[in-house]
């Protein structure tokens, strides 16, 4: 299908008025950006009217009109019947403009109006119990084959006024003549390349390319005089562009009008009416139904005057050349185009796309978190009335999982979390490498001092133990050498810490291990009275990583849960194991006093400890975590003051 409306993608900027306009379901949102897909556009121009980023546009031929068909020469303009809604203070100078731009004739469309008015009043009296579909409308045509399609037999065999008035100018003037359309409507550019009226008309402009016409050739049209259109001159078919216009224009008596004639209007009505229609609701002998609130309220009416100003200013046109029309005149034009083929077939295009089944909505609204009812907000804001309509969309391929706002947010804040978590451990990584550093030098330079005072230490206390009266000063070497073996062992950890050494790799049970390490915790005098409780909800807990270092990992983990328990009364230490799909998830939660929050961001800082002086170094969690780390693993901690805390660690079940 010729594609009327197009998008302009840099201007899109994801506000989804369009897709909450189109009544056609036709704009597909691909990364963001609402495309108008031609083979479901109906043409009725409503996604350019709500744009307000301008970001969708109409198929111009203004550059084939100005280069191409004016200067061939015998080329008549037809004018729609509601110009003076757009041109409101020079519409008596339209037709002077036009000549000066180069078309030799100028003409209304509205005696095209006049030829087809007939045709209904005879379609009506031919068969009173059939429902007649008004069919000068191409949007609501195109409406009607492509997703009511039941419909179409309904639809009148008449052209449009555009399509008439084409077919008398080519039959009257030439075959050669070439036929200009301007009007109010975008869908009248979708009727012009319809293969079954095809060459009827050369080309269409809405009355906004028109203005730019005339900029470009620099036509003022304040400058120019008033002047008539040329023959044939429309009479009734003047009212066309207002509501109800075909029924004044056919001449339908008021009996039939009083209870068979529905005259509907703007695009909610004629939605409406045709699921009436549809679900044989109505049995009106005609339907006059117009996409827009008449013609005058057309998406291409670049006119800042309201409805009610606009239809006052059609309305004054016609009083003001009516009268003077030549009534004779106009019906000798109207006989000769006696013989003029004004009908015109529909066909059924259906672009209905299936309804997904209930459980593949369920899925796609749990994609978006919605899982119950309470969750659907339908608040619109990604275009479509429900949030079950929108699932619906997506199923279809109409629409993307980030149209929605509330989950777009919630996505959002959840990656602004994320970003700073991986910011907090990006700089803890890099303040441990710096500590790490900083400590494997220190470790080196002070274990020579250490050794060579452990060395005299002992050496001193061998002399000594020779000599009775030495026993105090044995006790102080002694106490020397505890301290220097205690240096040691801090030394020892910093170099631990510090390692960048490969791993060990094996097959570790991590069931098996903790278990392993638990026997002898269970046993310690200090943590006695302490209940432990293991659960695994993972049918297998082998991973692959370093035994040892694992060991140590949860023996530093476990034992701060113990210590932590010191002062409470009830004493628990729960371990829970669990897997998904890449990791092995290890819960150690204690029921101690907790960790204050301030603390909490120094957790795996080196030689940062609240233990009691003597009880602690404040390298155990920076170890552990570096053991983590060398696994590809996470070790996360939460507490709340009084009440405990839990530390998280998951490694990954292929170590890579």
């Amino acid at each position: 299908m010729y594609g009327t409306v197009e998008t302009i993608p840099y201007l899109c900027k994801r506000c989804y008025s369009c897709v909450r306009e189109c009544p056609a379901i036709a704009i597909r949102v691909e990364h963001g950006q609402a495309v108008v897909m031609a083979e479901r556009c109906i043409a009725c121009g409503h996604c350019v009217t709500v744009c307000s980023q301008n970001a969708k546009r109409t198929k111009s031929e203004v550059n084939y009109v100005l280069n191409e068909i004016i200067p061939r020469g015998n080329v008549v303009a037809v004018v729609a019947p509601s110009f003076p809604a757009s041109f409101t203070d020079d519409y008596a100078k339209v037709p002077s403009a036009l000549r000066k731009l180069g078309f030799d004739k100028v003409c209304e469309a509205a005696f095209g109006a006049d030829l087809i008015s007939p045709k209904y009043l005879a379609e009506i009296e031919k068969d009173g119990k059939k429902t007649i579909i008004s069919s000068a409308c191409p949007a609501v045509y195109n409406y009607i084959e492509m997703y009511f399609s039941e419909l179409v037999p309904k639809l009148a065999k008449i052209v449009s006024p555009m399509i008439a008035m084409g077919r008398y100018i080519k039959e009257t003037f030439g075959h050669d003549t070439s036929v200009v359309f301007i009007g109010p409507c975008i869908a009248k550019k979708s009727e012009c390349k319809d293969e079954k009226v095809e060459g009827a008309i050369d080309a269409v402009l809405t009355f906004a390319e028109l203005k730019e016409m005339f900029a470009l050739t620099n036509i003022n049209i304040a400058d120019l005089s008033d002047s008539n259109f040329d023959a044939p001159v429309g009479l009734t078919g003047k009212s066309f562009p207002l509501a109800g216009g075909l029924i004044k224009t056919a001449e339908i008596s008021d009996d039939i009008l009083e209870k068979e004639i529905i005259v509907v209007e703007g695009r909610s009505k004629v939605e409406e009416i045709l699921h009436e229609l549809l679900n044989n609701k109505i049995n009106a002998r005609l339907i006059d139904i117009l996409f827009c609130e008449g013609c005058i309220k057309g998406p291409a009416i670049d006119s800042n005057l309201n409805y009610y100003s606009r239809r006052e200013k059609v309305i004054n046109y016609i009083n003001d050349n009516i009268k003077s029309a030549d009534k004779q005149v106009w019906k000798s034009n109207i006989y000769n185009a006696r013989n003029i083929d004004l009908s015109r077939e529909f066909e059924d295009r259906d672009k209905r796309i299936p309804t997904p089944d209930e459980e593949q909505i369920k899925e796609i609204l749990a994609q978006t978190n919605k899982f119950t009812k309470q969750d659907e907000l339908n608040c619109r804001a990604c275009g479509y009335v429900t949030c079950r309509d929108y699932a619906i969309a997506i199923a279809k391929g109409l629409a993307e999982n980030d149209m929605c706002l509330p989950y777009l947010i919630e996505k959002l804040e959840r990656a602004y979390k994320e970003l700073q978590d991986t910011q907090e451990q990006l700089q803890s990584a890099e303040k441990l490498a710096s500590i790490g550093q900083l400590a494997a030098g220190v470790a080196h330079e002070i274990n020579n001092p250490l050794g060579t005072i452990l060395l005299y230490t002992s050496l001193l206390k061998k002399e000594l133990d020779k000599k009775l009266e030495s026993k105090q000063t044995i006790e102080d070497l002694d106490l020397i050498a505890e301290e220097t073996n205690r240096c040691k062992n801090i030394v020892s950890n910093l170099l631990n810490f510090a390692r960048q050494g490969n791993l060990k790799v094996s097959e570790v049970d991590i069931y098996d291990l903790i278990n392993t390490i638990l026997k002898p915790i269970r046993i310690r005098p200090e943590f006695k009275g302490i209940s432990f409780l293991m659960e695994c909800e993972a049918d297998d807990t082998t991973i692959k990583g370093d035994s040892d270092q694992l060991k140590q990992v949860f023996l530093n983990v476990i034992s701060n849960a113990c210590e932590a328990l010191e002062e409470k009364e009830i004493k628990k230490v729960n371990i829970k194991i669990s897997k998904d799909e890449n990791d092995i998830i290890v819960e150690i939660k204690d029921t101690g006093n907790g960790i204050p929050k301030e603390n909490m961001g120094k957790l795996f800082t080196p030689f940062f400890t609240t233990k009691k002086m003597g009880k602690g170094t404040g390298l155990g969690l920076a170890i552990v975590y570096g053991i983590i780390k060398m696994h590809k693993g996470d070790i996360r901690a939460a507490s709340e003051p009084g009440l405990g805390t839990v530390f998280t660690i998951r490694l990954p079940l292929n170590l890579q």
